[in-house]
């Protein structure tokens, strides 16, 4: 007698010989037509590229924003890296260029390059009085030469007392020079 878990010869002879079972696909169930399914595809690649399109948008937009801030917030520092940073503001609709600068230990003066009017003005907060001077197109001036420039004409002034005569027609000042200079004289340096 044979053993409970072995099969015997005959048996396994019968499983080889039969033809193992045939297995058919499944009906397909028409849920989706195929011009359905190619709508949906189609659906889906634009809204893939939308969104491709989109990311480079906002990607190109930011790393131009950025740029933007860098070029309109320079810092400047003198040749040799060190001194105060000055930070530059403009106005490309009046062609200007704001900056704020050191006048002595505790103040501070503000020079406009106004590009329309070939003008560079400056008033210090110490002094009650603007300085203007008048800039070539193709040799403007560099920030601290027009500093330098503006101070020492005030330090002339101040050791001069009144003798120095105020610009009369402020016609000839840009938009932004006639505010920095609005409640004070005027002067050529």
């Amino acid at each position: 007698m044979e053993k409970e878990g072995e099969m015997d010869g005959s048996s396994k002879e019968a499983l080889m010989e039969e033809a193992p079972p045939r297995y058919t696909a499944s009906p397909h169930v028409p849920c989706l037509s195929s011009q359905l399914q190619s709508l949906l595809m189609a659906a889906v690649v634009m809204l893939i590229l939308m969104v491709v399109i989109v990311t480079f948008l906002l990607l190109g937009l930011h790393i131009t924003e950025t740029h933007a801030e860098a070029v309109l917030r320079m810092t400047i520092h003198g040749l040799d890296g060190e001194g105060t940073p000055q930070h530059l503001s403009m106005s490309k609709k009046e062609q200007t260029g704001t900056f704020a600068v050191r006048d002595g230990l505790n103040a501070s003066a503000m020079v406009v390059y106004d590009y329309s009017k070939l003008l560079v003005g400056y008033r210090s907060w110490r002094h009650r009085a603007c300085c203007v001077t008048r800039m070539d197109q193709d040799n403007i001036p560099g920030l601290d030469a027009v500093t330098e420039t503006f101070q020492r004409r005030q330090a002339e002034m101040e050791e001069d007392g009144d003798k120095a005569v105020p610009l009369a027609d402020r016609s000839i000042l840009g938009t932004s020079i006639n505010i920095l200079c609005s409640a004070v004289p005027v002067y050529w340096a």
